[in-house]
């Protein structure tokens, strides 16, 4: 492995997100001392009102491997994970969400996964994943309509595209972003159609997992958005902007 490289880069997205990283950045950044011998962790403010950016700044300067990127304004999820995997300079690389739905140490089970492919993302609907804490019902039935629209329209055979919990080889996973176009957030639907362009083998792993009641996700607006989302993404792919469709391999395992 290059000196100069880590073994892991941790992409965190965070808009608004002053009182989560408060209580989540050092249990992050503990965890992954104890399992990775270098590793960066890349906060991306994604024009916060609140004091994001400072709370992450007073973190770093006692953490070396913390750095944080900023953008002026609010461009959406999908937006600020692109920019923080494409700035990331790992072997591998993970995004997650800054309230730690999925705990960390849950990304050996990814790494694990990336032995035989070449992404690897968690998932809250196989057999083998821990429901902590469920969503409400209303969310459940809506999350489960939506993933039935996306199998159909886009990548079939993927129970659970929007598990904020994913994982791939470094190259590979600046590879696929820098092929994306979605800021909100479809993105995740985006990255799995793209990977299936490219002829990417995608395993989908179990997780443990725990609802926040604070999800930021509106259940009607954002689902709107998603959809049209969707659309965007299947003419994308119809008018020759991203690589011609190829075959997707998924498998899941614990």
């Amino acid at each position: 492995m290059h000196e100069n490289k880590p073994e892991l880069s941790v992409v965190i997205p965070a808009y608004n997100e002053e009182s989560r990283l408060g209580q989540t950045l050092a249990p992050m950044w503990r965890a992954l001392n104890r399992r990775f011998s270098s590793f960066e962790m890349i906060v991306v403010d994604d024009g916060s009102s609140d004091d994001t950016a400072g709370v992450v700044e007073r973190f770093a300067a006692g953490h070396p491997q913390v750095r944080l990127l900023r953008c002026a304004v609010n461009r959406g999820k999908g937006h600020a994970v692109r920019r923080g995997v494409l700035a990331s300079r790992g072997c591998y690389v993970l995004f997650c969400d800054a309230d730690q739905s999925t705990p960390m140490r849950e990304v050996r089970k990814l790494l694990k996964g990336l032995e035989a492919h070449d992404v690897a993302i968690g998932s809250r609907a196989i057999r083998q994943a821990r429901i902590v804490e469920c969503q409400p019902f209303y969310r459940v039935l809506m999350g489960k309509v939506f993933n039935k629209i996306v199998q159909l329209a886009a990548v079939p055979g993927i129970l659970d595209t929007q598990c904020g919990f994913k994982c791939f080889r470094g190259d590979r996973g600046r590879d696929l972003f820098s092929r994306c176009r979605i800021d909100g957030f479809s993105f995740d639907v985006e990255l799995l159609f793209v990977a299936r362009s490219l002829q990417l083998s995608v395993v989908e792993i179990g997780v443990l997992w725990k609802n926040n009641p604070e999800s930021k996700v509106h259940p009607v607006r954002h689902s709107l958005q998603m959809l049209r989302d969707l659309v965007r993404i299947r003419c994308y792919g119809l008018l020759g902007h991203y690589p011609p469709i190829g075959a997707l391999r998924v498998r899941t395992e614990a």
